[in-house]
């Protein structure tokens, strides 16, 4: 058996050569820089069949790097099959570094807003308009696609109106850092994630280069848990010093202009290409993004033709041979890669690039349902699904006398995010919380057994009653999956389905947050991003409510002070009261 093995294993690594020579034979790589309208030039790299015509071409645009530079070929075009399909069909890949970002010139700004003569929009333009007059062999149509922060300029490039771009794929795209994805969620902030991505891009004066340049490296030891204790944003601010991005983040502390400014959705109008967004369900960094931005271009761009997937992947997953397996879940082979390409990803580029086969087979809305693992796309009858937050008890039935479940937010003791915080892992996306579910400033509300599967897609929505012995509190809130005691596989897990914080001096508008008075009750209103599961019969939906998750979110001082100068002192406990009338409202499908 083992000299078998070791015979597969050869061959595989003897074909995976072959396939390497036969791509360097069949393709060539060219570097170039490509001018833009304001003279700024972008390094771009583009990897061309060496003979043939009616070529398509593909486009990344990028901040993280189109290395290699030089001869040598992307890695990913021998490794990653959605790369070797593309190849397979003669596609001309374009990889380009964004302005102020490694080998191109200009300055970088984070999320940069389409506004003035030169923009994320007119790169694109340029760049395409380059590409389609100098490169032999091009069939005259562009795809673009991206996923994270390349799927931001992907969305871009579809604003662009080149008539040459023909169909976009913006991939858990970065959308709206103040209201949700990577950096702040209903303006809390991210702590975990804004830590470590920001130093990324900390650099002001660019000078064009083919390495990654040096930033402070931070030693969260013993784990983040501990480290960020006695942390405040000022503190922080100190550390990651120089960041010009916490800098600006801190003369911007609310959703002002500068910040709507760079809310991608004000900009989702008369989009000319065909849409493809992708998103994971349980996407730990921009699960936001996709849900938001096929909303907005389906609302202010009814005549594009713009679709949507969802699979229960994390962040970029639908890209990686292990797409269908998630922390204890393995979703199976319809969540897998391969088959979201084959049957997704693939025949829209194919159909709009090249004008082979179909979309018929392809719904507007394409969302797999986790816990009965299938893909769903019938949404005609969606009901809306109320549930009341009663003493305990998750239940459709509005209580008939006013009460409330009390607990003590406490900031030097906040309540984890996982049962292990040394690092920010994807997995806790679909984490067992039996870790945090008992602690006594974490209300449960527990619903009777389903008596039929049950299934949830989209957006909930979450109106808390409450009440509150300070002026500011944060309120997190988790929506679980709780398997019966004799499931096979899973007994008693509580599974996290999803999770949000929402900060109450944004109960009333995020641009001109208000105290909260102590001890009155006030409404504190908001939306989690959306979901696509089945709670299987037998099942239970349980809800909890809590002051912090931590430190995948910040604390909050529970004072209404400026986060942006305040001490460790500020932080102080409160008392919370969650009254009976509060309710958590999903889909039915």
């Amino acid at each position: 058996m083992k000299r078998i093995l070791y015979i597969l294993a050869a061959v595989a690594v003897v074909a995976a050569a072959l396939f390497s020579r036969s791509t360097t034979l069949r393709y060539e790589k060219v570097e170039c820089s490509i001018a833009m309208r304001d003279s700024v030039h972008l390094h771009t790299a583009i990897y061309k069949p060496r003979w043939g015509k009616n070529h398509p071409i593909l486009v990344m645009r990028t901040p993280y790097s189109c290395a290699p530079y030089g001869d040598d070929f992307l890695d990913y075009l021998n490794e990653n099959y959605l790369y070797r399909n593309y190849l397979r069909r003669g596609y001309i890949l374009v990889f380009q570094d964004v302005r102020g970002r490694f080998m191109s010139e200009g300055e970088f700004e984070n999320l940069r807003p389409a506004l003035g003569t030169t923009n994320e929009a007119t790169d694109a333009y340029d760049t395409v308009d380059w590409l389609v007059q100098n490169i032999e062999g091009n069939n005259g149509r562009v795809g673009f696609y991206g996923c994270s922060y390349p799927g931001f300029y992907a969305t871009y490039a579809a604003l662009c109106n080149h008539p040459a771009v023909k169909a976009v794929s913006p991939q858990a795209p970065v959308t709206d850092w103040f209201m949700g994805d990577d950096v702040h969620h209903n303006g809390v902030m991210m702590l975990a994630d804004s830590f470590n991505l920001m130093p990324m891009f900390s650099h002001t004066n660019h000078t064009p280069t083919t390495e990654w340049l040096p930033t402070l490296e931070h030693d969260n030891s013993p784990d983040q848990y501990t480290y960020f204790l006695n942390a405040t944003r000022d503190s922080l601010r100190s550390i990651m010093h120089p960041s010009t991005f916490w800098d600006i983040m801190a003369e911007h502390p609310d959703y002002d202009e500068w910040w709507q400014q760079r809310d991608v959705r004000q900009y989702l109008y008369n989009i000319t290409p065909a849409v493809l967004v992708v998103g994971g369900v349980f996407d730990a960094e921009d699960c936001f993004g996709a849900w938001n931005t096929y909303r907005a271009i389906r609302t202010q761009s009814p005549a594009t033709d713009c679709r949507l997937v969802i699979g229960p992947w994390a962040h970029g997953a639908w890209s990686h041979e292990d797409a269908e397996i998630l922390g204890d879940f393995n979703f199976g082979s319809k969540a897998s890669a391969k088959y979201y390409a084959d049957n997704f990803e693939l025949p829209f580029f194919e159909y709009h690039l090249r004008g082979k086969g179909t979309l018929d087979a392809i719904p507007q809305e394409s969302l797999f349902l986790s816990g009965s693992n299938s893909w769903a796309s019938n949404y005609d009858n969606l009901t809306r699904q109320t549930f009341y937050l009663d003493n305990g008890t998750l239940t459709t039935k509005m209580p008939a006398e006013q009460s409330s479940c009390n607990y003590t937010s406490d900031p030097s003791n906040p309540v984890p995010y996982d049962s292990q915080t040394i690092r920010r892992r994807r997995e806790y996306m679909v984490a067992d919380q039996r870790f945090a579910t008992e602690r006594e400033d974490v209300v449960r509300y527990i619903s009777e057994p389903l008596s039929e599967d049950t299934s949830f897609v989209g957006n909930i929505d979450v109106k808390l009653d409450v009440a509150i012995t300070t002026t500011d509190a944060d309120f997190a809130v988790r929506v679980i999956d709780l398997f019966p005691a004799n499931d096979r596989q899973y007994p008693d897990y509580q599974m996290l389905v999803r999770g949000d914080i929402m900060r109450a001096r944004y109960r009333n508008s995020f641009t001109d947050p208000t105290p909260m008075t102590p001890n009155q009750m006030s409404e504190v209103a908001f939306t989690l991003p959306g979901i696509a599961h089945t709670f299987k019969a037998g099942h239970r939906i349980m809800v909890c409510v809590q002051g912090s998750w931590y430190p995948l979110a910040e604390r909050s001082p529970q004072q209404f002070v400026n986060l942006w100068h305040c001490n460790s002192s500020d932080f102080v406990p409160t008392d919370v009261k969650i009254f009976n009338s509060s309710t958590i409202t999903f889909n039915k499908l």
